[in-house]
């Protein structure tokens, strides 16, 4: 036998029994499972190397812990709404909640999101505006500042928030700093020394043993926060970098949606937050103190009930999915979605088909470029068939847009990292907020109605008139969608 015949025997032996491993071992959700054969058949040996980078979750178990420490300071409360939820003769004021209540028992049950009901919000959809407010706000800082987001730059941008940060720990504010190690991979420990001999304190998740690459592509932390003082909170699709304030020529003007919030929610950041960061800080874990949850009752004639859910693949449940499905299915009006990526599982994707063809107005807005080529052209495969049911699409034109919003009947929404996509339902860390306010809702889709403005409409007739080359790439990357 000659050495390449050998080597042909070894490769197929050797894919042979990482089938097994992924097969039997894994357990995977039966279509990532099919995609990854598909990975290791035409690509042998390679195709592994593929999968440990970006499939395998063999060392979960060793890697997610700290879900279950206890929600800080909130365990009384918790059992005092499950109690409420649950009593048919415990009438809530807020017309919303009241007609919610079973979303609001979901997420509190599967997540201990509690629900906060004295909250003030002001959206931001430009960068430009949204940086601005933030880094009045963190001059403002007397206390502590607490920032953690997936992709921190050392542009312009960064640097300006770093000086910023470096500023306030020279004052004596307590500031600590959270990024993602794959997100940020390009920010170095010499661009923040001035800001750690300035008193500041850095946590990296999930870092990589070597210095240029992180190779475990899965489970990035995708959350995006920022609490300032206990009193003001920061959630949404923004992270921090010079394209998000349009100044990127690939993307052009950048179209995102990011909340401010006062009131209690500003808690329920500050626990995920201190959750997040205990795991990733090791040494400099944050120990409880009053001044973390300072009395926040935010009164006005109309405030905004809210809670803050976050699902991971250290979650039992697939929270936000459950609730964006739970959201779906009880839509009897509209149903605007908006999102850079839409890859849905077979029960979202269900629940939006059967909307559709049961009436309800379902519209789905899209980027009109790609950021990440294979997910572009299963979007487009996905909401294609989406368009057979009825539903609406909407290509959006002045840029990039990197929105994550739902929004039900114009009464409720839900607003924050993740997109409309299995990676984001079961590989990263992700938050949302779920807002049950009919001004809120309202806002939200005028501004979709806006942004319609700037997209152009796939009709029925448009997709199917596509070239052969786009339906190519369209049965390549549905294939591989499970696993995108």
């Amino acid at each position: 036998m000659d050495i390449f015949s050998t080597l042909v025997t070894v490769l197929f032996i050797l894919n042979f029994i990482f089938a097994t491993v992924l097969i039997f071992i894994e357990r995977k959700d039966p279509a990532a499972t099919w995609a990854w054969l598909l990975v290791l058949y035409f690509i042998p040996f390679l195709g592994f190397v593929i999968y440990l980078l970006l499939g395998q979750n063999l060392t979960r178990s060793k890697l997610f812990y700290w879900e279950g420490i206890k929600k800080i300071g909130l365990e009384d409360s918790i059992s005092v709404q499950k109690e409420q939820l649950i009593d048919p003769q415990f009438q809530f004021r807020n017309e919303m909640v009241q007609k919610n209540r079973d979303l609001i028992y979901l997420h509190l049950m599967s997540n201990d999101a509690l629900l906060t009901k004295h909250n003030h919000i002001d959206i931001f959809y430009d960068g430009k505006e949204k940086f601005n407010t933030l880094f009045e706000d963190i001059d403002r800082a007397t206390s502590y500042i607490h920032i953690q987001y997936y992709i921190l730059k050392h542009d312009d941008l960064g640097k300006k928030l770093i000086k910023l940060l470096t500023k306030k720990a020279k004052q004596g504010v307590t500031v600590r700093l959270l990024y993602d190690d794959l997100g940020s991979r390009k920010l170095r420990k010499k661009h923040l020394k001035e800001f750690e001999d300035a008193g500041g304190e850095v946590a990296v998740f999930f870092p990589s043993s070597f210095t240029i690459i992180n190779l475990r592509l899965n489970y990035r932390n995708h959350r995006k926060l920022v609490n300032i003082d206990g009193k003001t909170g920061y959630i949404g699709g923004f992270n921090v970098g010079n394209e998000y304030l349009g100044k990127k020529e690939r993307f052009g003007y950048w179209r995102d949606t990011h909340l401010r919030l006062q009131g209690e929610s500003v808690h329920a950041i500050q626990t995920r937050f201190i959750l997040d960061w205990n795991q990733a800080a090791k040494k400099k874990e944050i120990e409880y103190e009053e001044r973390y949850f300072p009395e926040n009752y935010f009164e006005q004639e109309n405030n905004v009930p809210m809670q803050i859910v976050s699902s991971g693949p250290d979650s039992e449940w697939e929270q936000i999915k459950n609730g964006y499905v739970k959201m779906i299915s009880e839509a009897n009006d509209s149903i605007f979605i908006q999102t850079p990526y839409f890859i849905p599982d077979q029960t979202l994707f269900d629940v939006l088909r059967i909307a559709a063809l049961s009436g309800v107005d379902v519209r789905v807005m899209i980027p009109n470029k790609p950021d990440h080529p294979f997910v572009y052209w299963a979007t487009y495969s996905y909401v294609g068939e989406l368009l057979k049911a009825g539903a609406k699409v909407y290509i959006y034109d002045n840029g990039f847009i990197h929105a994550k919003t739902l929004i039900i009947d114009r009464s409720i929404n839900a607003v924050g990292t993740a997109n409309i996509d299995m990676r984001s339902f079961k590989l990263n860390f992700e938050v949302t907020a779920f807002i049950y306010d009919m001004n809120t809702s309202e806002n939200l889709a005028l501004m979709f109605e806006e942004d319609m403005k700037l997209s152009f409409e796939l009709t029925p007739e448009l997709y199917e008139n596509r070239s052969s080359w786009i339906r190519f790439k369209e049965s390549i990357s549905r294939l591989l969608s499970p696993i995108l």
